[in-house]
């Protein structure tokens, strides 16, 4: 017999209770919540496992002998139509959104969504939100269940603004990691098991992960999908950029890593560190244009495919 296929928002029966099948990027295992329950009482359930096999939840008729009330009638359409203004959008995220975009912070969602692999240098300038861009992509890439750990690279003055941002607007729980914190969330776990693969997203301090042997871990144990914000401060000559650089390269060096590049001054002059920052979304492009005038053509073709880049004046009321 062969065994049922269950999608996202199917309602199941296993362990006795019925669940809602959330995105999962594994076929053999079912992410599921409870009924009655929140994301937090998400649980995994590994389908070979199970004394029961899971089935679809099935629920009586109602009947003329049980009344409900107005307000019962009244919740229960608010929630339908709830449900299916979700299930039509193009975007399954727009439920745990905490912040209403503005149409131009949409366009890298919808450039991520076109690539088999992420891909993203974000260029826009300071105040045009590409915390939001990034925020966006993240937490639907996350719902639709392609990732399900990320991090984000940062300065350390930017790690609790990005914790902030991403638990108020994005609906997600990221935590610290800092030199000050990340004894703390070492302690008690197993001497196999790196903080990065216990807990799922993070936002990492750039002064803390570029050391060697922290970048080693990181390095093996890193997520499918990275963030990067100031990526220029990686890209460099002096001591530290040097060792931010290589942690990115090796990163990057996986072909299958999403990246997201996000920096307000991706050319400050140096084309040497412009084609090294163009290199960790692909090595095609960190020479920059060779050739004739049509391959010329075809890698400002490619690279606008990976590249956004909007200025103040591009940005107005109606966007």
């Amino acid at each position: 017999m062969e065994a049922v296929k269950f999608s996202p928002g199917d309602l199941v029966e296993a362990r006795g209770r019925e669940w809602v099948v959330l995105p999962s990027p594994d076929d053999d295992i079912l992410n599921v919540r409870p009924l009655s329950g929140s994301e937090a009482d998400a649980q995994r359930i590994a389908l070979a496992l199970e004394v029961n096999p899971v089935r679809p939840a099935r629920f009586a008729r109602p009947t003329p002998e049980r009344r409900d009330t107005q307000d019962g009638a009244r919740l229960l359409a608010d929630a339908l139509r709830l449900s299916l203004r979700r299930g039509a959008g193009p975007f399954r995220s727009a439920a745990h959104l905490g912040v209403e975009p503005r149409a131009y912070q949409l366009v890298p969602l919808m450039m991520a969504l076109k690539l088999p692999v992420v891909r993203l240098l974000i260029a826009d300038d300071v105040g045009i939100g590409k915390t939001i861009e990034a925020g966006l992509i993240v937490r639907e890439v996350l719902d639709r269940g392609l990732i399900d750990r990320f991090s984000v690279l940062c300065p350390p003055h930017l790690v609790e603004q990005w914790v902030s941002e991403l638990a108020e607007k994005f609906d997600i729980d990221a935590v610290a990691v800092t030199s000050a914190r990340a004894r703390s969330l070492e302690r008690g776990l197993p001497a196999a098991q790196s903080l990065f693969e216990a807990y799922p997203h993070t936002v990492v301090s750039l002064d803390y992960i570029k050391a060697d042997s922290r970048r080693d871990e990181f390095s093996r144990a890193c997520p499918s999908l990275v963030i990067v914000d100031e990526a220029h401060a990686c890209i460099g000559g002096d001591r530290g950029r040097h060792q931010r650089f290589e942690l990115l390269e090796r990163l990057a060096s996986d072909e299958e890593r999403h990246m997201l590049l996000l920096t307000a001054t991706p050319h400050s002059g140096d084309e040497a560190a412009f084609d090294r920052l163009l290199g960790l979304i692909s090595p095609d492009f960190a020479g920059g244009p060779q050739g004739d005038e049509n391959a010329r053509t075809r890698y400002a073709r490619r690279l606008a495919q990976h590249y956004v880049q909007r200025r103040r004046p591009d940005i107005t009321e109606s966007g």
